[in-house]
């Protein structure tokens, strides 16, 4: 296709509906028919990006391989697609203003006065088309965040009104994604708030093409064939989005309902092929057929909202796929664990994740479960401060280093096992600064980790500002905490493994966020895998 066709992604009624999931669903099923696919995410929140929003906040924050901090939908459709995304697949009302202002400051608008329209809709328009215009796309997903109606997100519904004008009916294509409540007591769906929310983004000047109907129940004919003539829609562009056992059903479920047919035809794009969904298959008949069962403890300090460890938790659900295992986490808050009761707290488990975090609330706890799990050779996986709290713990514990801390936790520490980059030290904002995004990293030959990846020479994503302090070095490796994982341009230690346990790997970078449904991340398939044995021993034992 000579030129990229733009389908906006818009919801209504109420938020986390699921836009996330069904565009990449959608993307997912064009690209099983061999086209091109990138989904882009507009926020319109006032952050120039959501690196400095609290886990509580706005869930996680995702990283991309080129160091942009981004909204955790850009995880779906990186594990959905299997594609990398970048900093121009999430673009926030934030950065957005930021890049107008600029312009306005170096006199780009000279004698110009800058309005909403034209100027902050031109500056997302050229967002929207920034991927479209490579030349590498046959469709440009983009998801509109929040619901319509909002005040935030009135500028980004202007400017997709002007794209239909500016790309041809032909190269447009609007899916509107609504939520269909049954109320139990007159036992019925209501159609009334879909109206509604189509009847908004009339008044904004877009009639949308396809209407995707969130609902707990099938919707029969007569819903359907109401929705179509008070929406304006055709029939068969009424699809049903019914609730699903697993977020990854729901390319089969919208294959079914015909989504990607309808956008096709919308289109005006002859193509017979049917998608290959093969892979994606099998991974849900490994996902939902397993044979095995293992209990993982996850401690962190938001686990109140499973939201912000999203990444860490579908690796798990690749991982336990391939494994035909499946994976029941438990949440732990490290705020609750202790050097008396981290014994029957933790011990039930057949492998432990210490999860990343910032900031000193719950470190104590991670730093106790992390003793625990070393003493009693319970598998332990440490991502980003998961790691570090294992490096304060065997300089504790073992090198008899009381003092030892991370100068993040302790400026004072007499031991600073983890310290500030020189360059950190200098930096006094806080957005957009931390060591981000993919860097390399050597293995040593012969370590765990180097056996697990299959290759020495590895490249993991990083979000984080602290560094195992590489004073202690030597005398940590002689003690039996190996360094086996080195950034060769920095000399930074990325990776560590304790000798003498039968699992126990700490890495500076998140794994998770590489983690996808055809390419499972080796260290949590792996992981998951000692778990199993761990399981197996223990039963064996009784």
């Amino acid at each position: 296709m000579a030129t990229a066709k733009y389908i906006f992604v818009t919801g209504g009624v109420t938020s986390s509906l699921g836009k996330g999931i069904i565009s990449a669903s959608l993307g997912k099923l064009l690209q099983a028919r061999g086209f091109k696919v990138t989904i882009q995410k507009f926020d319109p929140y006032i952050n120039i990006d959501p690196g400095t929003l609290n886990p509580y906040e706005h869930g996680e924050c995702y990283v991309t391989d080129d160091g942009a901090e981004t909204d955790l939908d850009l995880g779906h459709y990186e594990r959905f697609l299997n594609t990398p995304t970048s900093q121009a697949n999430n673009v926030t009302t934030g950065r957005i203003y930021n890049n107008v202002i600029t312009k306005e400051r170096k006199g780009e608008y000279l004698g110009k006065t800058v309005q909403v329209v034209p100027h902050i809709t031109d500056e997302i328009k050229r967002n929207i088309f920034q991927l479209g215009e490579s030349g590498e796309y046959d469709f440009v997903i983009t998801e509109i965040g929040g619901c319509v109606g909002d005040i935030e997100s009135l500028p980004f519904i202007e400017a997709v009104r002007q794209v239909k004008w500016d790309v041809g009916v032909n190269n447009f294509l609007v899916i509107h994604l609504t939520l269909i409540p049954y109320l139990s007591a007159a036992k019925e769906l209501k159609t009334k708030p879909t109206q509604h929310s189509v009847k908004q983004l009339l008044e904004a000047g877009i009639q949308p093409d396809i209407l995707v109907c969130r609902s707990e129940r099938h919707l029969p004919p007569e819903i359907r064939k109401k929705l179509a003539l008070f929406c304006n829609v055709h029939i068969n562009s009424v699809i049903e989005a019914l609730d699903a056992d697993t977020i990854y059903d729901v390319p089969i479920l919208m294959r079914k309902e015909k989504l990607a047919e309808r956008v096709l035809a919308k289109l005006k794009i002859p193509n017979k092929n049917e998608p290959n969904l093969d892979q994606w298959k099998v991974f849900l008949g490994k996902l939902k057929n397993p044979t095995d069962e293992v209990s993982i403890g996850l401690v962190g300090k938001y686990v109140e909202l499973p939201d912000a460890y999203k990444s860490i938790v579908e690796a798990f659900t690749h991982a336990g796929a391939v494994n035909e295992c499946k994976v029941n986490i438990e949440w732990i808050s490290s705020e609750t664990i202790t050097n008396e009761n981290s014994a029957s707290v933790l011990g039930k488990y057949d492998g432990v994740l210490v999860a990343p975090g910032f900031g000193e609330r719950g470190v104590e706890g991670k730093i106790e479960a992390v003793k625990f799990l070393r003493e009693s050779k319970i598998p332990f996986f440490g991502i980003c401060l998961g790691m570090q709290c294992a490096v304060i713990e065997f300089a504790r514990n073992v090198l008899k280093l009381k003092d030892a801390s991370s100068t993040e936790l302790n400026e004072k520490a007499k031991h600073p096992v983890i310290d500030l980059m020189e360059e950190q030290k200098k930096v006094t904002n806080k957005g957009g600064t931390m060591r981000l995004g993919a860097y390399p990293c050597d293995l040593k030959k012969g370590s765990k980790t180097n056996s697990i990846y299959g290759k020495t020479k590895i490249s993991e994503r990083h979000r984080h500002r602290y560094e195992f302090n590489n004073k202690y070095l030597e005398q940590m490796e002689k003690a039996g905490l190996m360094a086996t994982g080195i950034n060769p341009d920095t000399g930074l230690v990325e990776v560590v493994e304790l000798k003498d346990h039968p699992w126990f790997i700490g890495t500076q970078y998140h794994p998770e966020l590489k983690s996808t449904v055809l390419n499972p991340h080796p260290l949590f398939v792996k992981f998951v895998e000692a778990a199993q044995n761990h399981k197996k021993e223990n039963n064996s034992k009784r």
